[in-house]
């Protein structure tokens, strides 16, 4: 569990759908302290819960999708309980339909000292989304998150590696043990394939084809795709599991990568895996799983990939998302542009 999500959001309930309970939490919001032991069945109980079972059933979004949304509607509830803005019942319950425009933006505005703008910018949407399904329901007559102004985000450019930095970090596992051969097998696949952390904790051993060197995803929404893999890792998944003596036949619903007690691995033990070989390969900046995403992606464009078809092998919805991509590139050849034309700002300065 991070360190952000264990001090500023309340741990997801794995019982989920059934009724969410949460321990005690302590975080700032702003000006405001909180330090409760707080019981979702307190504040706005129901409909949350309602919300979440929508989420989860019907729509059929991930376990990181209803944490996140979790996350963000216990956050503000949490703050109006806190902050006094509306009266609780005597049962301590807050009356939802008294929540207005002018109390999510003071809610807002208390994010503002202390939070990134993307991750207000999100919990604005997570409350946009709620409000709207209970305006659905016929709970409440109107959205009072609609007429909020989302802030203008942060411009962000994706960390990358370069190609020599990347293969440096693919040689640094020790093959001669069983968990650097499973480690070499996930930064191959993460970085052959640009899957995200998800995604591959997710992989079950019937979900890989080797033969045809290609993967099944479980993707966003729960959308499947197809995403073909190199040669690299189908040799290192193929060394990984003759090593750990996994018979085929029967991995329909066996992990494709364990722990080191037999189970699944989780999301925070990859990111381990990968933040402790970028050290070890001489990385001087700290790397994440996504970041193999990122490096995938823009080295495919480097080399002439078209944005379409990256956008597929991303499980891209937006075409929009996948050109991020496109500054990391722009941003390389300006560069090598100022090093080597004579004509370029840098040279010009120089000869001034």
């Amino acid at each position: 569990m991070s360190r952000a999500f264990r001090n500023n959001v309340f741990p997801y309930a794995h019982t989920f759908p059934k009724p969410l309970i949460f321990p005690l939490i302590i975080f700032n919001i702003g000006d405001i302290n909180v330090n409760l032991i707080i019981f979702l069945g307190v504040y706005m109980r129901d409909q949350i819960d309602q919300f979440m079972k929508y989420l989860a059933l019907e729509k059929g979004a991930s376990e990181h999708t209803c944490r996140s949304y979790l996350n963000d509607l216990s956050h503000l509830a949490s703050f109006i309980s806190a902050s006094g803005l509306i009266p609780k019942s005597e049962r301590g319950e807050v009356d939802v339909s008294r929540i207005d425009r002018d109390i999510i933006r003071i809610y807002l505005r208390a994010l503002f000292r202390s939070g990134k703008r993307s991750s207000i910018a999100r919990k604005l949407a997570s409350i946009r989304s709620f409000f709207q399904y209970l305006v659905r329901e016929g709970i409440i007559s109107k959205n009072p998150a609609k007429g909020v102004a989302t802030p203008k985000t942060e411009k962000y450019i994706p960390s990358t590696l370069t190609i020599d930095e990347m293969f440096r970090m693919l040689d640094a596992p020790d093959s001669s043990k069983s968990m650097g051969l499973r480690d070499r097998a996930i930064l191959e696949l993460l970085y052959s394939s640009g899957i995200r952390v998800g995604e591959l904790t997710q992989l079950n051993c019937d979900d890989a084809d080797l033969e045809l060197g290609i993967i099944k995803v479980l993707g966003k929404g729960r959308k499947e795709r197809i995403v073909p893999i190199g040669s690299k890792a189908i040799e290192a998944i193929k060394d990984y599991l003759e090593k750990r003596g996994f018979p085929w036949g029967n991995g329909r619903d066996y992990p494709l990568f364990i722990n080191t007690r037999g189970g699944r691995l989780t999301g925070r033990s990859v990111s381990r895996v990968v933040e402790k070989y970028g050290k070890k390969s001489g990385l001087a900046k700290r790397i994440g799983p996504h970041a193999l995403r990122h490096t995938f992606a823009t080295h495919l464009l480097d080399a002439g990939a078209n944005l379409r078809d990256i956008q597929e092998l991303l499980g891209h919805v937006s075409l929009s998302t996948t050109q991020k991509y496109t500054h990391v590139s722009i941003d390389g050849l300006m560069e090598v542009y100022d090093k080597a034309h004579p004509r370029s700002w840098r040279n010009t300065k120089r000869n001034s």
